[in-house]
């Protein structure tokens, strides 16, 4: 990740903070006009010892990484995703936007090696997924969850174990995949394709078995991404939700009254899985590991879809451990015991912190640890979803 930047190219402004950032191991950078550059290192923000940027030096930045006549569409807009590359081949998802009038931009690096599923602590339900012949599978989670982490992951292993055509629609691109046993057509939202849901029409008639879209933003895209899973196709997609229970109400919700029935039972057929999760600073090491709900669609689930009984939900994947679903708290219990996280973040971002705090007292370590190791068992030996 310390690649040195190539010095036969001119080092701009820029240049040099992305390059500083990657040597940080930071995960994000921030630039407001009147401020030192910020960058976020582990969930924290730290203060970089360059000295405060100018309305010019921002300007300046957004026009060397998009040009002319982006830029143009940028002072239109006011608001504007993109993608840029410096020398090593690293990758950063880019937001440059207006603030107190002067222009911020706002960096998050793409790691340039895809990540295995094997290495970045994802249960073996979340893999089991990528095996799926169709239907519409969501991740979920806050900005900075590692949404696209996941995903990523997950679209790799397919890559690797299938000969399939993959088309992506992203907004903008973020890891870049090489073709290994599959075809992979990777689509830029406003540069490839004008709108997620253009690029999702004509998607179908482009004989992919897998379809990823980066976010299910609005009714158009919705409908459309439910469309290709009823359609026989195996599709991922994001949003921005907490749980699987909130997630199949948002997806609802973005319908009139009116139509939410039809959505409700369309969402029963053809809803494979919802994933969500949350983002932990490491103890044991640097680096970061995510607390992870999953929701897989038995008849039980599906039933509470298309009857409108979502509240209903979160107690069966309580009870369905066997199966492969997880609460969020009980993954965070296990982050714990294994000794990934602090006992405070643990607690803190339960959605039960008391029981959270009895959950991971020393008394119930083996106890717990043992009940995981025998639902992992009964999971084991369940015969494959199709």
């Amino acid at each position: 990740m310390t690649t040195a930047i190539c010095e036969k190219t001119e080092t701009t402004l820029v240049k040099k903070l992305l390059a500083d950032a990657v040597k940080a191991g930071a995960s994000d950078l921030h630039i407001n006009v009147g401020m030192q550059p910020v960058q976020r290192i582990h969930t924290e923000l730290i203060l970089t010892k360059d000295e405060p940027i100018t309305a010019k030096q921002a300007e300046d930045m957004v026009l060397e990484m998009v040009g002319p006549e982006r830029y143009k569409v940028f002072l239109e807009t006011r608001d504007y995703d993109f993608s840029t590359t410096i020398e090593g081949g690293f990758r950063f998802r880019v937001n440059a936007h207006y603030q107190k009038e002067t222009v911020a931009i706002s960096f998050r690096l793409i790691p340039n090696k895809i990540p295995d599923v094997t290495q970045i602590n994802l249960p073996s339900s979340i893999i089991e997924l990528t095996d799926l012949p169709r239907g519409l599978v969501l991740v979920t989670g806050q900005t900075g969850s590692g949404k696209s982490t996941t995903l990523a992951a997950m679209i790799g292993r397919i890559n690797k174990t299938s000969a399939k055509r993959i088309i992506t629609m992203e907004d903008p691109v973020e890891y870049a995949f090489e073709n290994d046993k599959c075809m992979i057509e990777q689509r830029e939202i406003g540069s490839d394709c004008t709108s997620f849901a253009s690029g999702l029409k004509h998607a179908l008639r482009q004989d992919p078995e897998v379809i990823l879209v980066g976010e299910m933003r609005d009714l158009e895209t919705t409908s459309a991404t439910i469309t290709a899973a009823e359609t026989g196709h195996l599709v991922f997609s994001t949003l921005h939700t907490m749980n699987a229970a909130q997630t199949i109400e948002r997806a609802i919700d973005i319908y009139p009254p009116g139509q939410q029935n039809q959505i409700r039972a369309m969402l029963a057929n053809t809803l494979q899985a919802v994933v969500s999760q949350t983002l932990f600073k490491r103890i044991d090491k640097p680096g970061m590991v995510p607390g992870i709900e999953i929701m897989i669609c038995n008849p039980a689930i599906r039933n509470c879809i298309r009857e409108n009984r979502i509240h209903e939900i979160p107690n069966i994947i309580t009870t369905s451990r066997k199966l492969g679903m997880q609460e969020m708290d009980t993954s965070i219990a296990e982050l714990y015991f294994k000794g990934m996280i602090s006992k405070e973040d643990a607690i803190t971002t339960a959605t039960n912190s008391a029981r959270m705090e009895k959950t991971i007292s020393p008394e119930n370590k083996e106890i717990f640890l043992r009940q995981l190791q025998m639902q992992q068992q009964m999971q084991n030996q369940m015969p494959m979803r199709n």
